[in-house]
């Protein structure tokens, strides 16, 4: 077979038109190398067509219900008892402050285990793990077993303090006490709470226990990264596995621990949410994909393509492309066992959420992937088995009665958005770029109803930013081409300013494009805890690493304050009123 035979068969794409219409072919050493990676120990083409499965085959719907919910990343919630980053008490407390205002969802950053320890790996979005939970949003305090806290008031204070979330001090500290917890644990748990932890392991299986190990052995591994290990580590047996497991009990079992407590006060949360009356209750984020030396790509190494990054080519604004640091599925070996990845991926998502988003959902079909020490305009398209993993999806859909919205921005295929909907996932529909080609506004009535629609997103500029313009001066500031000029956005303010005249009777603030959202048939709206408040800081801004602290600023106002914030109750009305106009 010659290159482009075995390219066919590696799914590797021959180019791709960029988002202005331009033919790029692949570069061939790029293609070589991804023939490579692709290859190694692979000889079944990407597989075509759908997986055996039972069920249905339209993913879950809801109720059928219009409602809105409200947007934020855990992490930053500010009160006066977390420890600096925000926890599930603190998530419990929010659902209840929506559900009094008329939210039925509460949206998250994705809740996917990092580094605890680590500061440079803050991204919810680069993971260590998807299958398992961030320690860090556990809240000590709950814990039955908890030691004594007020030896730790100094430390609490200290990192409750900044106004940026010192991960580090966070991790070191919550780590040392929940170390506590586990050692009064295993001597003062009653038999339910022993009984329940046993349930959640035998629940989770041999991805728990493969997860704890790992996160032992990076401990006495660092700061190596999983690739550097010594071999018997690198590519463990399981009788190696089992011999490790057997020596480090405890250690293994304290991560286990930490999983269950931070999966229960999750549980507990959804339970919450809808016996509040949410209809939703909480809805999660689901990352592309994980980072290179984190647990899931050590844990089932054949599931993923090595050598490569997941990114996108170059666009409108992000001229030199992006390279994500991801490390994607591997398209030969996604669909063994009835797609068990998938499936096992889809099921820890699901667990305790009424909606999930999947990021990029155009990964589904097609990933930009990038050899390692390429640009990232360097990169080629790798196919996927676009309508047999839908079909996965949707049956784990039904199964968890969990609503799927796919995040389908950028340079979208013909016919993708299309094929989805005949699946049942919905689309994600962002308000700035919902525009004519003359730059109008697309009326509310234009969007589809099975959508998800809302303003911006984590990576955009905020309401108030984009309103004053901060976010281009800032990013011109630093370096970075905004990929819009003062004249572009002026224009671009003008025409939502046309809208809001002729539809929120010429409001100017966020309250008046809930309102607008409000008035479309998409059956849910989201609108960011930021927009609410009025915040100008963005959460991520794409490019950049020390220049913007990603991830790390906290919300202000605390939230023992926002259930009488008067701006959430605008917004609130905002989208009653809304309702009542759509009837």
């Amino acid at each position: 077979m010659n290159d482009r035979d075995v390219a066919e068969a590696c799914g590797i794409e021959a180019g791709y038109h960029d988002i202005f219409g331009h033919w790029h072919a692949i570069d061939p050493d790029t293609q070589r190398r991804l023939i490579d990676v692709l290859s190694v120990g692979q000889t079944a083409p990407v597989p075509d067509g759908a997986p055996q499965s039972q069920g249905l085959v339209r993913a879950y719907q809801g109720d059928g219900r219009r409602v809105w919910g409200l947007a934020v990343q855990l992490y930053a919630l500010r009160s006066a008892r977390n420890w600096g980053h925000g926890d599930f008490t603190d998530l419990s407390t929010l659902i209840g402050i929506a559900a009094r205002a008329g939210a039925s969802a509460i949206g998250l950053n994705p809740l996917h285990a990092l580094f605890p320890e680590r500061a440079d790996e803050a991204s919810p979005y680069r993971p260590n793990s998807r299958l398992f939970l961030n320690p860090l949003y556990i809240d000590v305090a709950a814990i039955p077993e908890r030691p004594d806290l007020s030896e730790w008031d100094d430390d609490i204070a200290a990192v409750r303090r900044p106004e940026l979330i010192d991960y580090r001090a966070v991790g070191r500290l919550k780590l040392e006490v929940l170390g506590r917890a586990w050692e009064n644990f295993k001597t003062n748990a009653d038999a339910k709470r022993r009984a329940d932890l046993e349930t959640y392991r035998r629940e989770a299986g041999d991805a728990l226990q493969r997860f704890a190990i790992f996160e032992v052995l990076r401990v006495t591994q660092a700061p190596k990264p999983w690739p550097e290990w010594p071999k018997p580590w690198c590519t463990p047996s399981e009788t190696t596995l089992a011999e490790f497991r057997a020596a480090n009990q405890d250690a293994c079992e304290f991560q286990e621990f930490m999983q269950w407590t931070a999966d229960r006060q999750l549980r507990a949360c959804q339970a919450e949410a809808l016996r509040l009356g949410m209809s939703i209750g909480l809805y999660t984020d689901l990352a592309v994909g994980i980072n290179p030396h984190g647990a899931d790509a050590w844990s089932d190494q054949d599931a993923v393509v090595p050598g490569v990054s997941v990114g996108a080519p170059p666009d409108e604004f992000n001229r030199a492309g992006q390279n994500w640091g991801l490390a994607p599925f591997n398209p030969r070996t996604i669909a063994k066992n009835d797609f068990a990845p998938l499936r096992r991926l889809m099921r820890a998502t699901m667990r305790h959420a009424g909606a999930v988003r999947l990021d990029h959902v155009l990964g589904l079909k097609r990933l930009f992937l990038i050899p390692d020490g390429c640009g990232a305009a360097q990169g080629a398209y790798i196919r996927y088995p676009f309508d047999a993993m839908l079909r996965v999806i949707a049956d784990e859909s039904n199964r968890a009665r969990c609503i799927v919205i796919g995040e389908d921005l950028g340079t979208v295929p013909e016919g993708f958005r299309e094929t989805l909907a005949r699946w049942g996932l919905w689309s994600y529909r962002v308000m700035m770029f919902e525009r004519e080609h003359d730059g109008r506004f697309r009326l509310p009535e234009h969007y589809p109803a099975e959508a998800l629609a809302t303003f911006n997103t984590h990576d955009l500029a905020t309401f108030r930013a984009w309103m004053q313009s901060s976010d281009l001066v800032f990013k011109r500031a630093i370096g970075i081409d905004p990929g819009e000029s003062d004249d572009g956005r002026a224009h671009s303010r003008h025409m939502l300013r046309e809208l809001l005249k002729e539809r929120a009777e010429g409001n100017e603030d966020f309250a008046a494009v809930a309102y607008l959202l409000g008035q479309t048939p998409s059956r849910l709206v989201m609108v960011s805890l930021e927009d609410i408040l009025g915040i100008a800081e963005q959460i991520n801004i794409p490019g950049t690493v020390d220049e913007h602290p990603n991830w790390r600023r906290k919300v202000t106002p605390p939230l023992e304050a926002f259930e009488h914030s008067a701006a959430l109750q605008t917004v609130a009305a905002a989208f009653k009123a809304a309702g009542r106009a759509a009837r």
